[in-house]
């Protein structure tokens, strides 16, 4: 019996290496990966957005214990003048002419809920730059925002006589140095003189009188 020779060998080879390199293909086993794959897989990992940032409210002014706020109505006409003391406050209103009204109460928490005679009320809130809110008086109400009064802007009063007669005299002196106030002697009332807030005087009447200035502490007296 012959042996193959070697061209047969080297065929049967060949047919072999073709056979196995067929069913490799078919059944994806032995298959070189794809490639970049992973790459391509880690870079759209890594060039992910990141996650949108979160933002914050600035945190209000807290407010203060003690300050004082001056400035005009919200479209003018009259001014209003906030003092606030460890937890107390008085406020007053005034157009210059007839209308005013004093007010005071306590403070909780930078809000302010004011009262006057005659049903007059304030009601809104203050922190380290203004005070803001409405005021009602003499049958109308305005809103408000007054910014922080250095001295000498703030809220003065007096208690001259005129002509014989118990008299009170309010004066708002606004931070651009303006002023406007009332002189009342029972139920008449007519524009306060001028106040020279550096000598704290007045004159009324022929007189000079001496005004305060008002503060938060001074809570306990007639301002009705």
């Amino acid at each position: 019996m012959k042996h193959p020779g070697p061209l047969y060998t080297l065929l049967a080879g060949v047919a072999l290496a073709g056979g196995i390199g067929i069913v490799n293909l078919a059944t994806g086993t032995g298959a070189a990966p794809v490639a970049g794959a992973a790459s391509a897989a880690g870079a759209a990992s890594s060039t992910a957005p990141p996650p949108a940032a979160t933002t914050s409210e600035a945190p209000k002014p807290a407010a203060p214990a003690r300050a004082d706020y001056a400035g005009r109505v919200t479209g003018g006409g009259a001014s209003v003048a906030v003092s606030v003391r460890d937890g107390h406050a008085i406020a007053y209103l005034c157009d210059g002419k007839k209308v005013e009204a004093w007010l005071q109460g306590a403070t909780t928490g930078g809000k302010l809920d004011l009262k006057g005679a005659k049903n007059a009320a304030l009601t809104g809130s203050f922190d380290a730059t203004a005070a803001t809110g409405t005021v009602t008086a003499s049958g109308r109400t305005w809103q408000f925002t007054a910014p922080v009064a250095k001295k000498p802007a703030g809220l003065y009063r007096a208690t001259p006589k005129v002509k014989g007669r118990q008299a009170k005299a309010g004066w708002i002196v606004l931070p651009d140095g303006s002023q406007v106030g009332i002189l009342a002697a029972g139920d008449d009332a007519t524009a306060a003189p001028p106040l020279d807030p550096a000598r704290g005087t007045a004159t009324v009447d022929g007189a000079a009188v001496p005004a305060e200035a008002i503060s938060g502490l001074a809570g306990t007296g007639d301002f009705g």
